[in-house]
């Protein structure tokens, strides 16, 4: 079994890491730059940005946190937000990331997700997909943060993506992000079942047991918290930890000192 990966999610408006639930309630958090570089000393197996507010406001993603970024950190850095051409994605690449995340402008133009797997590589290519339950067993996917429901189903949406050569998806879940109270195992599920491609669970951690219980119950390859780590009620060494606990294959490195230069920067 490949190992678990714990990704910290770091959102980002107007050049500040910001939070809320249900994608409302915005607050500020901290320096995006200094964030990031914190999880990688403590062990993230990769670090996610998202632009927020790029695709709503019609703008390219902040490349100069991109590239100070990259300058860093030393694990796979995903960006998203703003992407909508094969341009935008040979940008964001070039200023440091790993792979892109594609949204919004990937359920407009399905095609943006072939032309840019053609162009830099399936694994260059995360799709993510938030998504709202609308009944049982049943999932509409949402565009620009969450704001417009394209009545678009969830299980078609990540089957196309595949076959067009996403090679990972990243997976939202509107109804428990920023709650806490755990992720949404039903929508993973009906996710991990239609794909043969790695799934993120991101939306609703908020104990040591959440992550336990999604890669146990589902085929989640990797788990994605945001405010639970930018609020220090959990630590990544910690979650490996008990990870490591219940069975599961995580990649341990050595504990970081437990104050050090960039505790200053982040808030």
């Amino acid at each position: 079994m490949l190992a678990k990966r714990i990704i910290p999610c770091l959102d980002v408006r107007n050049g500040k890491v910001v939070k809320g639930v249900n994608f409302e309630g915005i607050k500020e958090v901290g320096d995006p730059v200094a964030l990031a570089a914190k999880y990688d000393r403590e062990g993230a197996d990769e670090i996610v940005f998202y632009d927020i507010t790029a695709s709503h406001e019609g703008r390219g993603v902040f490349l100069d946190v991109v590239k100070e970024t990259a300058r860093r950190v030393f694990v796979p850095l995903t960006v998203g937000g703003g992407i909508s051409s094969a341009e935008d994605i040979k940008r964001v690449l070039r200023a440091g990331a790993d792979k892109v995340s594609v949204n919004s402008s990937a359920v407009r133009d399905p095609e943006l997700i072939r032309e840019g797997a053609r162009i830099f590589g399936s694994q260059c290519i995360c799709l993510g997909v938030d998504a709202k339950k609308t009944g049982d067993g049943k999932w509409t996917v949402y565009i620009n943060g969450g704001r417009i429901d394209m009545k678009l189903d969830l299980v078609e949406w990540v089957k196309k993506a595949e076959a067009l050569g996403a090679g990972e998806i990243c997976l939202n879940s509107i109804d428990t992000d920023g709650t806490k109270a755990g992720f949404d195992i039903d929508m993973l599920n009906a996710v991990c079942n239609s794909v043969n491609i790695p799934v993120i669970a991101s939306g609703g951690c908020g104990s040591l047991m959440h992550f336990t219980e999604v890669f146990r119950e589902t085929g989640a390859s990797a788990a994605l918290a945001a405010s639970l780590f930018h609020y220090r009620e959990l630590k990544i060494p910690q979650v490996k930890e008990s990870l490591k606990k219940d069975g599961f294959p995580v990649r341990i490195t050595a504990a970081p000192p437990e104050t050090d230069s960039l505790e200053d920067e982040l808030f």
